[in-house]
């Protein structure tokens, strides 16, 4: 039976803790040997060899840039594995570089590194270098202010005494509850609220901590900042195997499960996968939809309580150690039901913050109908919304929802691209889309 025991992150290297202290912006340095990669040589080799058998014969200045490592570091493990016949060059490459390839010998190699692992990327970086970027670009360093909450919202309408609320909660980083009924906007809202704590960050592509590895970037949830828009930070030596992304936000509904939460383990590749909450370190994680999963509430706050109280979490290795990683995202739970009707009063206290998504009143859902005929290219009446308002929602006793003026304007488009009109608010066109929008997706009160 293995014995589960609790590791320590290994030591950080001296040139990042170095340039922490001489800056307030993390910015990884480039390594300026294989000390400083917090890697042996013998796991680069291993890398390396992985790489040539899955993609074949390559110049070492690729090869270099496959691994994510410099040239200058990687040149002498190539001629290493030249020199022990396992390379052998097959030709020149420009600006003075070779084209390398596998031996025989060296395929054998390359078989057995593959049955080991068949991880072929960027080299991870050690674990205890992450941690150390979590805490360098936390989102508890920052404090919106509520111009920066109104910029991050700018396109969007937020009534004012959710803004007086809203602040506070994300200057806490405690987590929230967002809770209203549907269509009112809480995804929306919490998708904006990401930008109020900076614009970017550093991610690894792939971390590693006592020979396994944790891939880590995901093209789903973490969006890579283009080159152009780096500015002078392409201009300074960076470690490669990080790589530069908007702050995340990653967003799961009733798909969620336990094992989202848990490190994934390929056993054909033998790689981990991050868990979700891992992924979204620095950003927002949303719970959308909370209370609609396949596992009942309490189970999944419960693998929560002490990471909220502690900002740590703690993940099982495959071998089954247990490794301590940083628990630092704003967490916030959308639901169309009531927080008490979900969770006990002991979690409800590690959720300070419970914000009520109400419904728009007559002055918000004109703003909101200006705002998405200004979108649509659609002249706005004020006594066409009139119309609407009073025939289709007091009438009827209809409630309000914000998403209404986009799906309504959408279906009037829709209607006149259809008959050959031009857009226009008119209360036929209204009248016509209405039939089809309410009859299908909301009951009268």
């Amino acid at each position: 039976m293995t014995t589960t025991q609790i590791e320590m992150p290994m030591e950080v290297s001296a040139e990042l803790i170095a340039q922490l202290e001489s800056s307030d912006t993390f910015c990884p340095p480039e390594p300026k040997n294989i000390t400083e990669t917090g890697l042996s040589i013998q796991f680069i080799e291993a890398l390396l060899f992985r790489h040539l058998a899955m993609i074949g014969g390559n110049s070492g200045r690729r090869l270099a840039a496959s691994v994510c490592l410099p040239l200058r570091l990687v040149a002498p493990i190539l001629e290493s594995m030249r020199n022990r016949k396992l390379l052998t060059h097959a030709g020149v490459a420009p600006l003075n570089d070779y084209n390398y390839m596998l031996t025989e010998a060296g395929n054998e190699q390359a078989r057995g590194h593959l049955r080991q692992s068949a991880y072929v990327g960027p080299a991870p970086v050690p674990l205890a270098e992450y941690v150390l970027s979590v805490e360098a670009q936390s989102i508890a360093d920052e404090a919106p202010t509520r111009k920066t909450l109104l910029e991050a919202c700018r396109n969007i309408s937020v009534e004012t005494k959710i803004f007086d609320m809203l602040g506070p909660a994300l200057n806490s980083c405690a987590g929230m509850f967002l809770y209203g009924a549907p269509g009112n906007g809480k995804s929306t809202l919490a998708r904006c609220v990401t930008s109020c704590f900076g614009q970017s960050i550093w991610i690894p592509h792939a971390i590693i901590d006592n020979g396994e590895i944790i891939k880590f970037y995901d093209t789903q949830f973490h969006k890579a900042v283009p080159e152009e828009e780096e500015g002078l930070i392409r201009a300074t030596t960076i470690d490669r195997r990080w790589i530069r992304v908007e702050r995340p936000t990653v967003v799961v509904g009733g798909e969620l499960t336990l094992d989202n939460l848990e490190l994934r383990y390929n056993r054909d590749r033998n790689v981990n996968e991050a868990p979700l909450q891992l992924k979204s370190n620095c950003g927002c994680l949303l719970i959308d939809d909370f209370g609609r999963q396949r596992i009942a509430p309490g189970e999944l706050l419960n693998r929560w309580i002490v990471p909220l109280e502690t900002r740590q979490d703690y993940l099982t290795l495959p071998s089954g150690r247990k490794i301590q990683v940083p628990f630092q995202q704003l967490i916030i739970f959308s639901t169309n039901l009531e927080p008490e009707d979900l969770v006990d009063e002991a979690f409800l206290r590690r959720i300070p913050y419970k914000i009520q998504m109400t419904d728009p009143s007559d002055e918000e859902f004109h703003h909101l109908f200006r705002l998405y005929c200004a979108k649509f290219g659609c002249e706005y009446r004020k006594d066409v919304v009139n119309f609407l308002l009073e025939k289709h929602y007091r009438q009827p006793g209809r409630a309000k929802r914000r998403c209404h003026a986009r799906d309504l304007l959408m279906q009037v488009r829709n209607y006149c691209r259809y008959h050959g009109h031009e857009l226009e608010l008119r209360p036929e066109y209204l009248d016509a889309v209405v039939q089809t929008y309410f009859a299908m997706v909301l009951k009268t009160k």
